[in-house]
């Protein structure tokens, strides 16, 4: 005898709020990649991983330097930056060191390290210079 208590689509129900987020935060890395381009930028990389976690967005700056940025989604822009953890930020800073060795200048290499904000209605603020502070 099976009792059904009304949990079986719990499971289901999580896994499509999960991919609605991959989709979303697919969407705005897409978003966010345009208005780095339009601003002259280079795509280096699209979530790069390495050993010390991923990096959402690489670009070349024009100048022989990289900018590494991490984009946040959420209903208004300053839950979006509120979602950045200063655990997070001294990943993105360890990748960005993998990511660097492999470059000609190495970790001397001029650096940024960008948040790009999107809100519920797609708006982009980019944060230029922002995970340093952590």
């Amino acid at each position: 005898m099976s009792l059904d208590i009304g949990y079986g689509d719990v499971g289901a129900s999580r896994a499509r709020r999960g991919q609605r987020n991959h989709l979303a935060g697919s969407s705005a890395e897409e978003a966010v990649e345009r208005h780095y381009l339009e601003a002259g930028h280079v795509a280096l990389a699209r979530r790069w991983r390495g050993k010390g976690g991923e990096i959402d967005l690489v670009f070349g700056d024009g100048f022989g330097g990289f900018v590494f940025v991490e984009v946040k989604t959420a209903r208004d822009f300053d839950s979006a930056l509120a979602r950045i953890t200063p655990r997070q930020v001294a990943r993105i800073h360890r990748a960005a060191e993998e990511f660097l060795a492999d470059c000609p200048a190495g970790r001397d290499s001029d650096t940024r390290f960008d948040a790009a904000l999107v809100d519920g209605r797609g708006r982009i603020e980019i944060m230029e210079g922002a995970l340093l502070g952590y």
